[in-house]
């Protein structure tokens, strides 16, 4: 067998492993196995309502580099979180404490010889008079792209792709990716629920397929290891 490969996911809820009481919400991190070969382990260290920061500050960071080994792969999403800087445990600003985080997050991969991967942040589904706002997760995904340049380092405009996406599919089609859900269908959500920035099962399988094809569609290593 070839050698074993894990895929470590940094993250926030968008990416996350959901609890049996949070269900039908998905994350797109739970989706991704299916696209990869059997020597493949994808390690989704995703949390709900984390940031940049509070991923740190909390030690999830520093527990990934004690088991990432040479030839693995750091795949980076945040930016929900980062936005509510009304929270000083969570809160950043996209061109100042959010670059310096994900400084972090690089040096960590690169300091065991694992490889780094940025995605910009999955979009909200907000439509304003049939139109998408592409600014509903802010400056961060730019700030993201920006600091990549800077530093070389592999990015994926997941951000732009989901927005042009869903702006595509159209104000109410869109919804049947995220969790909405009218009173009375689900028992973890008796009275329904609209949630404009978590994904359903099917939304998260999209998203996943999405991050897949720019995988496919770009020059990187990582590629090698789909099926």
């Amino acid at each position: 067998m070839e050698n074993q490969i894990t895929i470590y996911i940094a993250g926030d809820s968008t990416a996350a492993i959901k609890l049996p009481e949070k269900r039908p919400e998905t994350g797109w991190g739970e989706a991704f196995q299916a696209y990869f070969k059997e020597n493949v382990k994808i390690e989704n260290r995703a949390i709900n309502g984390r940031s940049t920061k509070s991923f740190i500050k909390e030690g999830h960071l520093a527990a990934i580099e004690k088991t990432i080994q040479p030839g693995d792969y750091l795949v980076i999403q945040f930016g929900h979180n980062d936005q509510k800087i009304e929270d000083p445990e969570r809160g950043t600003h996209p061109y100042r404490d959010y670059q310096e985080n994900l400084y972090q997050y690089i040096q960590a991969a690169y300091q065991k010889n694992a490889y780094p991967l940025l995605l910009t942040s999955v979009t909200r589904r907000k439509f304003e008079n049939e139109k998408i706002d592409s600014m509903s997760v802010g400056d961060y995904p730019q700030a993201m792209i920006q600091f990549a340049e800077k530093y070389q380092v592999p990015v994926l405009d997941i951000h732009k792709i989901t927005t042009e996406f869903m702006a595509k599919a159209g104000d109410e089609e869109s919804k049947k990716y995220y969790l909405h859900l009218p009173p009375g269908q689900s028992e973890n959500y008796p009275e329904g629920i609209t949630d404009n920035t978590h994904f359903n099962e099917d939304g998260a399988k999209k998203v996943a397929q999405i991050i897949i094809k720019a995988i496919q569609q770009s020059d990187l290593p990582l590629k090698n290891l789909l099926k």
